[in-house]
């Protein structure tokens, strides 16, 4: 299974369209009866503890039009919040995620490009992507390899009919701040971009064809439409069966996704909403659906803090 498609679910890649975009994030009325029946979609939990109650909501963070409004279940835990807790807020400050981009994910002027990092091969498969997906290749010179592969990934999406502005916790986040509800971020973009920079030259070059090759094959297009659908129904088994296939990866981008951005960042994540649990009697926090499934999930890892934790769907 390859991976970049995954890393979509991993990290909020707000910084791979116009930051502008954040803004246009779509906004459906919440008439009560669209919640009556609005379908489940991700996942989602209850965690209780000494009288507090945190909603925890598996998302993605793409989106199309069909995936509004959420559930009632949802809704109501945004309603009663005090507090809305995000991986980071993708309506934040736009010049912050472009200095994160700039220092983790772009060269130095003159030191190199993504281009120059492949082997000859590749070269000119990746100058077909950029053709096939209107990408200006003065924009993406500067890119690192890691970052060019995120933004093929989000590119593949979109010809998929799925879309960055539409994505779940932009939607969460825009009715916050329309309520004026306070948004905790439990992660930061720098902390997101500096895990991917943490490659060296020779892997982030690895990280790219690997992505080239799962588009060139459909990989990436068949992946996206099963982690998209398994999002929309609420269909844990499907879920599950992806974790499953992501700890089973043996590619190098698999190896690198399952270890670092799920691995590595489900304890910190489990310690800032097991303390907004403490802090608040009512919360919600919202994060990738994969950091909610398989083994040591961030529901898991709240379970051994002896919290108490459902699984609603």
């Amino acid at each position: 299974m390859r991976r970049q498609i995954i890393v979509l679910f991993c990290s909020l890649f707000w910084f791979a369209v116009p930051a502008l975009r954040a803004q246009e994030a779509v906004q459906q009325p919440v008439q009560q009866s669209a919640r009556q029946t609005a379908p489940n979609r991700g996942a989602l939990f209850k965690v209780a503890q000494n009288g507090h109650t945190l909603y925890l909501f598996g998302t993605i963070h793409v989106g199309a039009p069909d995936f509004y409004p959420l559930e009632e279940r949802v809704l109501g835990a945004l309603e009663r919040a005090s507090v809305l807790a995000l991986e980071i807020d993708p309506l934040a400050d736009p010049g912050r995620m472009a200095q994160a981009v700039q220092q983790y994910g772009m060269y130095a002027r003159g030191a190199g490009s993504a281009q120059g990092a492949l082997p000859a091969p590749y070269r000119p498969r990746l100058e077909r992507l950029l053709r096939q997906y209107a990408l200006d290749a003065d924009t993406v010179a500067g890119m690192k390899p890691w970052l060019l592969a995120s933004v093929l990934t989000v590119s593949e999406f979109s010809a998929q009919g799925y879309d960055t502005a539409l994505a779940v916790d932009a939607w969460l986040a825009r009715q916050a701040h329309q309520r004026k509800l306070p948004v905790l971020e439990l992660e930061s973009p720098e902390s997101q971009m500096a895990l991917f920079d943490r490659m060296t030259a020779d892997e982030q070059s690895r990280f790219l064809q690997e992505g080239i090759d799962a588009i060139d094959d459909h990989q990436q297009a068949s992946q996206a439409r099963e982690i998209a659908d398994a999002w929309r129904n609420a269909d844990a088994a499907a879920l599950d069966a992806l974790a499953r296939k992501a700890a089973d990866d043996d590619t190098f981008s698999g190896r690198f996704v399952q270890r670092m951005l799920l691995d590595a960042r489900n304890p910190a994540l489990a310690d800032g909403i097991a303390a907004l649990l403490a802090r608040e009697t009512d919360s919600l926090a919202a994060i990738g659906v994969l950091h909610l499934v398989g083994t040591n999930s961030v529901p898991e890892l709240l379970r051994k803090r002896g919290l108490a934790v459902e699984r609603i769907y």
